[in-house]
C-alpha cells in the first residue's frame, strides 16, 4: 500500500512488482526526471519499448512534467524491472488525487501482473515439457 506524504517528507513512495522484480518509486514535485538505479531513464533503457513502459502511468495521467520520478529496481530482467517500476509509479501517482487514480485504475496499471514462472515437476524436463515418447 502506498505510504502518503509526511509533512516534512515532500515525497510519496510506493513498491513495484512483477515477475521477480521489486520497484521502491518516491516521486517528488518537479520536473518531469526519471532516475531509475541513480542513472537517467534514457541511460538506463536503451529500448524505446521499455521507456514506454515506464512513461505509461505518467502519460496516462497527463502529469508528465509535474513530477520526478527516482526509483530503485533490483532482480528480473529488463523487461520485468520495467513493468516493476511503472506499477509502482502507478501506485505513487494514485494517491496524489482522486482524478488520477480513475484515470490509472481504467487502464489497468494499478493491477499487479501476477504472471510469474510456473514450477519444474519431477518425471518432466521443463513445467510441462516431457521427455520424448517412443512405443518401442
Amino acid at each position: 500500500m502506498p505510504r502518503k506524504a509526511d509533512a516534512e517528507k515532500k515525497f510519496i513512495y510506493a513498491t513495484g512488482k512483477r515477475k521477480t522484480s521489486i520497484a521502491r518509486v518516491r516521486i517528488t514535485p518537479g520536473t518531469g526526471k526519471i532516475t531509475i538505479n541513480k542513472k537517467d531513464l534514457n541511460d538506463f533503457y536503451s529500448l524505446e519499448t521499455l521507456k514506454a513502459v515506464v512513461m505509461k502511468p505518467i502519460n496516462v495521467a497527463n502529469l508528465a512534467e509535474k513530477y520526478d520520478v527516482i526509483a530503485t529496481v533490483k532482480g528480473g530482467g529488463f523487461s520485468s524491472q520495467a513493468g516493476a517500476v511503472a506499477h509502482g509509479i502507478a501506485k505513487a501517482l494514485a494517491t496524489t488525487s482522486e482524478e488520477a487514480k480513475s484515470v490509472i485504475k481504467r487502464n489497468g496499471l494499478l493491477t499487479r501482473d501476477a504472471r510469474v514462472k510456473e514450477r519444474r515437476k519431477y518425471g518432466l524436463k521443463k513445467a510441462r515439457k516431457a521427455p520424448q515418447f517412443s512405443k518401442r
